[in-house]
């Protein structure tokens, strides 16, 4: 996608974003066939259910109609949230991660798996699993010596509505 669409789609979209408060993490263009793909990914603090999506795709796609934003052709446009595997590379998504398991690529080398319990301006304050009946080990980590970061899938995790009843 060329600077000056991305720049348009851009501008076209954002203001429709933030009216829902929601935040613009993404927007790729791409070719499916003979068609195009416009993907928007969206995000909040509360997380994006599937009626906002569906009500923002109706408002983006009637927005990029009446405009040539998209080109002649034909395109499909998806809007979603981000997956569960999506890298946290705004301090926005250590926030939203907040309780999380994440996995660290340290600028240092090696890795780290932890719980993040506070994000502040420079960087996060976390909690390292006990190995073999030990307890858990508090470590500071600085967002500078972040290469990568992933939060880990949890499936035995208790959700927070789950731990305030």
């Amino acid at each position: 996608m060329s600077t000056t669409q991305s720049d348009r789609l851009r501008g076209l979209v954002e203001p429709l974003v933030a009216a829902k408060d929601l935040d613009l993490e993404e927007i790729e263009v791409s070719r499916a066939g003979r068609r195009g793909l416009l993907r928007i990914v969206v995000d909040s603090d509360e997380g994006v259910e599937l009626d906002v999506c569906a009500e923002l795709s109706r408002e983006i796609s009637e927005k990029l109609d009446e405009t040539d934003a998209m080109g002649d052709g034909e395109y499909v446009l998806e809007v979603s949230s981000p997956g569960a595997e999506r890298p946290l590379t705004e301090r926005r998504h250590y926030v939203r991660a907040t309780g999380r398991l994440a996995k660290l690529q340290l600028v240092e080398g090696g890795d780290l798996v932890a719980r993040i319990l506070a994000v502040d301006e420079d960087g996060l304050d976390m909690e390292v699993p006990g190995v073999k009946g030990r307890k858990p080990t508090a470590r500071r980590v600085a967002f500078a010596d972040i290469a990568k970061a992933r939060v880990e899938i949890e499936f035995n995790r208790k959700d927070k509505k789950e731990e305030e009843a």
